[in-house]
């Protein structure tokens, strides 16, 4: 993708830029809110990651300013403020994610591609990993022949792993996709329902389908 990144730290934004360039994607720097929101409302982006505290415009200026001009592009809002509160105000704001610094780069990327995925065509149906296979419309889960009974929110971490496989998925992403927390409730939630999910997956199995990615989260690919 084509990505615009408006953040005035040199070094932050060299950092993104090198992390997502890895990845393929073309990321441009602008490092004046003013000129970063002109260059935004003219030219083709995929995607813009919007610093929050920028000189000359406020990201949620900028944010609003492409909303009330009609650009539906997709904002990442990336910033050093992350209360609570400053993350309803930037979603409220026009901003499709938010993400506050200092953050890890595997979960940048992450969100990244999340926002992605939401502007092209639904995912399948049936999403499948060697010999795993999960359906979203009847909510059945087989590894090979054998079928798999999940609980709810079991499934919906299955199913998140699946779609984002085989990139790693961080504990923050999970409780927001899955339980639809805007916080980290300081508990062992992730880790106890993953060690079951693992359990029901992995047992009997060829081969280890999901794993933890130490320091990072968690990922589905066959080893």
């Amino acid at each position: 993708m084509r990505l615009l990144l408006i953040e005035d730290d040199a070094q932050s934004a060299a950092y993104v830029a090198d992390g997502l360039g890895a990845r393929g994607h073309e990321v441009e720097i602008e490092a004046d809110g003013q000129r970063g929101l002109d260059r935004a409302l003219v030219e083709p982006f995929d995607l813009l990651i919007v610093d929050r505290l920028l000189p000359s415009r406020d990201g949620l200026v900028i944010v609003s300013a492409l909303r009330d001009a009609h650009v539906d592009v997709p904002v990442l809002m990336l910033t050093a403020l992350g209360s609570v509160e400053d993350r309803v105000i930037g979603l409220e704001g026009g901003a499709d994610d938010y993400l506050a610094k200092p953050f890890a780069l595997s979960e940048l990327i992450a969100r990244v591609d999340a926002l992605a995925r939401r502007r092209d065509p639904a995912p399948p149906i049936r999403l499948q990993l060697a010999d795993l296979t999960l359906d979203r419309l009847s909510r059945e889960v087989h590894r090979g022949d054998v079928w798999i009974e999940l609980q709810p929110r079991e499934f919906q971490l299955l199913e998140t792993l699946l779609l984002q496989a085989p990139n790693v998925v961080t504990r923050t992403m999970l409780l927001e996709q899955v339980w639809r927390f805007r916080f980290d409730p300081g508990t062992n939630l992730v880790e106890s329902h993953m060690s079951r999910l693992r359990a029901k997956i992995d047992r009997g199995g060829d081969r280890p389908l999901l794993h933890t990615i130490r320091g990072e989260g968690y990922a589905a690919f066959s080893a």
